[in-house]
């Protein structure tokens, strides 16, 4: 936002829990942007798009430790802190740890158990942190800007929505995961989570009106490389989660690339240039159904890591 370095937009994968390493990554990355680089984007999915919502409302608000602040809070919210929330939590950890394992485990529709609420827990969670009805004074046509990924279940077309357009029940519907939540309607369409569509949205940085980035950095949460071959049903079922996690990520940079190669090759108006592209990835090899597990210790210990994580990406940078 200074203005002094390249301009930068941030891409942050979903993937449940583990988007608490996101969360730590933010709170380095944003003060170091706002200070040397001019931020032009934030996008996520899931629980990326959580943590792209509130570092862009911390941001404008009051700036970026405000933002890292209001990430933390967030999270530790996340967080199963009473024993009712964190016995439900053991036991969605480990019934997805069995039917990884192939283990017969009955999954129930949430439509067949009007009890659950995480419709009302997650918009509850939004709303003590984030004032959506103040998105319309702090969105303009200055960046930088914020896009949230979703899927249209009716019509199968992913959907990204921006800015003053972005409310909690999209931030919900981004998050909806099919065997948690219920589909969340947004103008007369069902949607889902974003992790069946852009995860994390990136094309919409090089193909919108807005200020496109010389440098886009992708948080990844999903394993590019494994060593060795998955051999168990539950190692065979976590790479499988995996690859299919980057799936949408790979497609979005492969357009990424490509426009680089029509930049250079002279295809393109002059409003295109070279995009660099930077990862920063969560390295440690965790279980897909450690996407689910909001133990308080596994939080925090990811945002440590996201943190360690960014400090070691802002080394590298080239000066």
């Amino acid at each position: 936002m200074s203005g002094n370095g390249p301009s930068v937009a941030i891409a942050c994968q979903g993937g449940g829990s583990h988007s608490a390493f996101t969360a730590g990554a933010l709170q380095r990355l944003l003060p170091a942007v706002d200070a040397e680089y001019d931020f032009v984007g934030v996008s996520g999915t899931s629980g990326g798009a959580l943590c792209a919502v509130t570092a862009w409302y911390g941001l404008l608000s009051e700036g970026p430790e405000y933002a890292g602040d209001l990430l933390e809070d967030v999270w530790c919210d996340v967080a199963a802190t009473t024993p009712p929330s964190f016995l439900l939590n053991e036991s969605l950890v480990w019934r997805r740890r069995l039917a990884n394992a192939m283990v017969p485990v009955a999954d129930v529709s949430p439509y067949a158990t009007p009890g659950r609420s995480g419709h009302r827990w997650y918009l509850s969670l939004l709303d003590r942190h984030i004032e959506f009805d103040v998105f319309d004074a702090l969105a303009d046509d200055a960046p930088p800007h914020v896009t949230v990924g979703t899927v249209n279940v009716n019509s199968g077309v992913f959907k990204t929505f921006s800015d003053d357009a972005i409310t909690a029940k999209t931030v919900l519907a981004s998050a909806a995961y099919p065997l948690l939540y219920k589909a969340v309607e947004l103008n007369g369409h069902w949607h889902w989570d974003g992790l069946f569509s852009q995860n994390p949205p990136i094309r919409e940085f090089l193909t919108s009106d807005r200020p496109k980035p010389d440098e886009i950095w992708v948080i990844q949460i999903e394993p590019q490389t494994r060593d060795g071959r998955p051999t168990s049903l539950a190692e065979i079922t976590d790479r499988r989660q995996e690859l299919s996690g980057n799936l949408s990520l790979n497609q979005e940079l492969f357009f990424v690339r490509k426009v680089n190669e029509w930049v250079e090759k002279g295809y393109l108006p002059d409003e295109f240039k070279h995009v660099e592209i930077r990862r920063l990835a969560l390295n440690e090899k965790l279980t897909a159904a450690s996407k689910r597990d909001r133990d308080p210790r596994f939080i925090e210990d990811l945002m440590e890591q996201g943190r360690t994580e960014a400090d070691a990406f802002l080394e590298r940078l080239p000066e």
